[in-house]
C-alpha cells in the first residue's frame, strides 16, 4: 500500500499551530516569532513535508522561473555567469531556463513569450545587440516580465544592469605593455556596435593618450569576439609593414586565435609581438603561452544580476520607475602571464 505524502495539516499538527500559520511561515517567515518558526520547521523535518512549489506558485500566479537570454551558448565566456545566476535563483527556489538568441533567421527569434509575465517571472539579458522593439514592445507593460541587463547592455534601455569596468581593464592592459617598453600598441575590437566594444576602445584611446602614446587607425582591427576573426586580425598584422609591437584584445577568444595564427606563420609570441587578451576564460592559464589578460569575476556578475532581478520582482510595477535605475559595476584586474615580455632591442 502506498504511503499518503505528509500534508501541511500534519505539519500543522505535529506543531501545534494552525494550518494558515504553517502557510505564513513558509511564504513570509518575518511575519511569524522565532518560537513559531522553529516549531514548524522541526515539525517539517519529522513529518518529511515537502513543499508543492508548483501549485504555490499557480496560487500566486507565478511561473517559479527566470529566463536568461545569452548571445551564444557555444561561447565559454558565459558558463561562469550562468552558474552564478542559477547558485542565486536555486537557493530563492526559482528555475532557471536558458535561451541562445541567435535568430533562426534575420527576423525570427526563438524566445519572445519570455518577455511575458505568463512564462517567467523575470528577465537576465546578456545580449547588448538584441534591438530595442524587441525588448520593449512586447505586449502591455503590467504583462512584461521584469528585465536586467548583465555584462551587455543597452545604452537607450533604462533597466537595473551589471557590468565590470571595461574602459579600466583596456587601460591596466595599455599601461602593462607601456611599462615594459612598447611604444606602438594595437587593438583588435569586437563587432562596432557592441557596447563592450565601444567601452573598451575608448580605454584603449584613452590610455594611449595618457601614455603619450599613438593611436594609429591601420592598428586597429575589426573582429567579433571569436577566434576566427582574431586569426583574421593576425593575418593583416603580417601583412602591415610598421606593424605594433604588441597587441589588446578585446577578448581571450580573439587572442588566442590572433596568436595561433601567428604560430601558424612561425611568428613568436611574446618574442616578437606581445598579446594581452580580455574575460580570463578557464582556458586562458593553460594556453600556449599562458595569456595575459583582464580578469573579469563571473560569477560575481551573475549573482549580482541574480539578486538584483529578485529585488526587481519584488517591486510593486508602478513603483520601478520611481526610483533611480540601479547600476552595478565590478572591478577588473590584469592576470599577468607569458604572452607579454619587456620590448626587444633592434
Amino acid at each position: 500500500m502506498t504511503r499518503r505524502a505528509p500534508s501541511i495539516r500534519d505539519v500543522a499538527l505535529a506543531a501545534g499551530v494552525s494550518t494558515a500559520t504553517v502557510s505564513r511561515t513558509l511564504s513570509a517567515p518575518e511575519l511569524v516569532s522565532e518560537k513559531t518558526r522553529e516549531s514548524v520547521f522541526e515539525a517539517i523535518r519529522e513529518t518529511g513535508y515537502r513543499l508543492n512549489v508548483t501549485a504555490r506558485n499557480l496560487r500566486r500566479r507565478k511561473t517559479g522561473a527566470i529566463a536568461v537570454l545569452v548571445p551564444n551558448l557555444s561561447n565559454p565566456f558565459f558558463s561562469r555567469i550562468l552558474s552564478g545566476i542559477a547558485e542565486v535563483m536555486s537557493e530563492n527556489g526559482f528555475n532557471v531556463l536558458i535561451t541562445d538568441t541567435s535568430p533562426l533567421s534575420p527576423d525570427e527569434h526563438r524566445f519572445p513569450e519570455y518577455f511575458s509575465l505568463n512564462q517567467t517571472d523575470g528577465l537576465i539579458v546578456l545580449d547588448g545587440m538584441l534591438s530595442r522593439d524587441l525588448l520593449l514592445n512586447r505586449g502591455a507593460p503590467e504583462s512584461r516580465a521584469p528585465m536586467v541587463f548583465a555584462c551587455e547592455w543597452i545604452e537607450d534601455i533604462a533597466r537595473p544592469r551589471v557590468s565590470v569596468d571595461n574602459r579600466e581593464g583596456s587601460a591596466l592592459a595599455v599601461q602593462h605593455l607601456a611599462a615594459l617598453g612598447h611604444r606602438r600598441i594595437g587593438h583588435i575590437g569586437g563587432p562596432p556596435d557592441n557596447v563592450l566594444t565601444i567601452a573598451r576602445k575608448q580605454g584603449t584611446r584613452d590610455a594611449l593618450q595618457a601614455a603619450g602614446l599613438p593611436c594609429r587607425a591601420e592598428w586597429v582591427y575589426d573582429g567579433d569576439f571569436t577566434l576566427q576573426s582574431g586569426a583574421t586580425a593576425a593575418a593583416h598584422w603580417m601583412a602591415s609593414p610598421d606593424r605594433p609591437t604588441a597587441v589588446t584584445c578585446a577578448s581571450d577568444e580573439m587572442a588566442m586565435g590572433f596568436i595561433a595564427e601567428l604560430y601558424r606563420h612561425g611568428v613568436s609570441v611574446p618574442a616578437e609581438v606581445s598579446v594581452v587578451g580580455f574575460d580570463d576564460l578557464e582556458i586562458a592559464a593553460h594556453f600556449v603561452p599562458p595569456l595575459t589578460t583582464i580578469h573579469q569575476p563571473r560569477a560575481d556578475i551573475g549573482r549580482a544580476a541574480a539578486r538584483m532581478l529578485l529585488e526587481r520582482m519584488a517591486t510593486p510595477p508602478q513603483d520601478r520607475n520611481r526610483e533611480p535605475v540601479p547600476q552595478v559595476v565590478l572591478p577588473v584586474a590584469l592576470v599577468e602571464r607569458l604572452s607579454t615580455a619587456p620590448l626587444a632591442g633592434p
